[in-house]
């Protein structure tokens, strides 16, 4: 999700025609739990690529958007009922600051170029009170290391971290920071503290 330069090559442009068929579903109760959504809330799925994560909520929350920086990926958020897509990078997120009442970052954090960078434009956008859940795969567990190989094999630049990490990127004054763990995945969940 770092700004591309011309001639740069984007996985996720090549992969889009097929991921929603390849890559399983997200568990949308277990995020919309985690989330807390409300029907008055504005959703941001960062990294949300063809909104696979955010289509089944969508209609549990009053707007949702959906970042990428892959046009590929967005262009298949076409289909998907209620969905606003955006093509952007996490490094300088095109919202105002405190825009959104929830926002997830769902399978994309690992792909952040800048994490303690990106983890700072998303407290930014979020609103006082508001709600991050960042879901990743857990690099502890022997499958999540074999898709990290391939990842680095495809010369992604993924770099996947155990949830004490992502905590401590997140962990502030301004925030309370918990983790919920169900292999191979984890959930961390920001609330923003800030007035």
């Amino acid at each position: 999700m770092s700004r591309r330069r011309v001639g740069d090559f984007n996985h996720f442009d090549w992969l889009a025609p097929i991921y929603d068929r390849v890559i399983q579903p997200a568990d949308t109760e277990r995020l919309k739990s985690l989330a807390d959504l409300q029907t008055t809330d504005r959703l941001l799925d960062v990294g949300g690529g063809t909104g696979r994560a955010v289509a089944r909520l969508g209609q549990a929350v009053a707007r949702t958007w959906v970042l990428d920086l892959s046009r590929s990926m967005l262009q298949r958020t076409a289909d998907k009922v209620a969905l606003r897509p955006c093509q952007g990078s996490v490094a300088a997120l095109p919202f105002a600051t405190h825009a959104f009442d929830k926002v997830l970052a769902v399978d994309s954090f690992h792909h952040f170029a800048d994490q303690a960078g990106a983890a700072r434009e998303l407290l930014r956008v979020l609103a006082p009170g508001g709600r991050l859940v960042i879901e990743e795969p857990d690099i502890r567990r022997f499958p999540v290391k074999l898709v990290a190989l391939g990842e680095q094999l495809a010369l992604m630049k993924s770099r996947f971290r155990p949830a004490e990490d992502v905590v401590a990127i997140f962990s502030s004054p301004d925030t309370i920071v918990r983790v919920v763990a169900h292999s191979p995945n984890y959930w961390v969940v920001v609330t923003n503290q800030a007035h």
